[in-house]
């Protein structure tokens, strides 16, 4: 809940703090830092602020795969250190890497900017998935992805692909190291290389990560000004499913380390919500697309993860 405080008062509580927002080093991060920076600045033009570099481990370890050095919170842990130390005021997130619940002394100030939610398929062939030869090798660190590819296209063997947009891109060539990777449109589009994009793939077969696509933003859960600051930019809609996908997440368990999905959108004052989760060993898929009031997304979501972990976890 952001607090109601006086655009005076909230100015007054700003005057000579030089903000700092905490980010990932990669051109990406940086990217989704400077727009939150230029979007609180047209509130607040006289707003002094500045992105830190705040290194993750993630980022340090490029070769491990992501579900063995930590899962989601591989890329926000480091940082939220950095935001109860108080080196940074504030911090900017592809919000799937956040978890479903916020740490202690942390509080979710804005989630915002949902561009393109999709996956998808970047190819060093003609055309798109269908068009992969067999036994193509695709590119991805997701396990998510890779359950939903071996659903469409079994013959597919995945390959585990980390490193920044360019290095991926970079390996998805005709001499042969990569035929294809699956990446988001989210990272393509705000760093404009939709030149790469061979395919956008359909949210009905690679159902999105919880909130992909969206920025998220927090600061110190104490901090009443900075989350005064943050819920001037916030956008409802975002809010709205997004919270509902971390819904999802938090009902089927925040920490499972099978692959899941959850992907929510609205029209009107109704709510399509897709979801999907996968066995550990990815032997079994199931994806759910069901339509509520958009009242009732949270408790839809708490419902189709039931049935989830009852069907395919258990």
């Amino acid at each position: 809940m952001v607090p109601t405080i006086p655009q005076a008062s909230m100015l007054a509580g700003l005057a000579g703090r030089a903000l700092r927002f905490g980010t990932r080093g990669s051109l990406l991060a940086l990217a989704q830092t400077d727009y939150v920076i230029a979007r609180l600045q047209e509130q607040i033009p006289a707003l002094e602020v500045a992105a830190q570099v705040v290194s993750t481990q993630g980022d340090r370890d490029k070769q491990t795969p992501l579900a063995i050095i930590g899962g989601q919170g591989v890329f926000v842990t480091d940082v939220h250190a950095a935001l109860r130390s108080g080196a940074v005021d504030g911090a900017v997130h592809s919000a799937k890497d956040l978890t479903s619940t916020s740490p202690d002394g942390i509080a979710l100030g804005a989630f915002l900017n949902r561009v393109d939610p999709r996956d998808v398929l970047v190819s060093a062939h003609p055309g798109g998935l269908a068009d992969l030869p067999q036994g193509a090798r695709v590119g991805t660190s997701s396990r998510r992805r890779i359950a939903q590819l071996q659903r469409v296209r079994p013959d597919i063997v995945a390959v585990e692909l980390r490193g920044n947009l360019d290095t991926r891109l970079a390996k998805v060539s005709a001499d042969g190291q990569l035929d294809g990777a699956i990446l988001a449109a989210a990272g393509i589009e705000r760093l404009e290389r939709q030149d790469r994009v061979s395919e956008y793939l359909s949210v009905d077969d690679f159902v999105p990560a919880p909130a992909q696509g969206s920025l998220g933003i927090d600061c110190r859960a104490d901090d009443e000004v900075m989350i005064a600051l943050l819920g001037l930019i916030a956008e409802p809609g975002v809010h709205a499913t997004v919270e509902v996908e971390r819904a999802f997440l938090r009902t089927i368990g925040g920490g499972c380390r099978s692959p899941l999905a959850a992907h929510a959108t609205l029209d009107g004052d109704r709510l399509t919500l897709r979801t999907m989760a996968a066995s550990e060993d990815l032997e079994r898929i199931t994806i759910l697309i069901e339509t509520t009031d958009v009242v009732d997304g949270e408790r839809l979501a708490a419902d189709m993860a039931e049935r989830l972990r009852a069907d395919v976890l258990s």
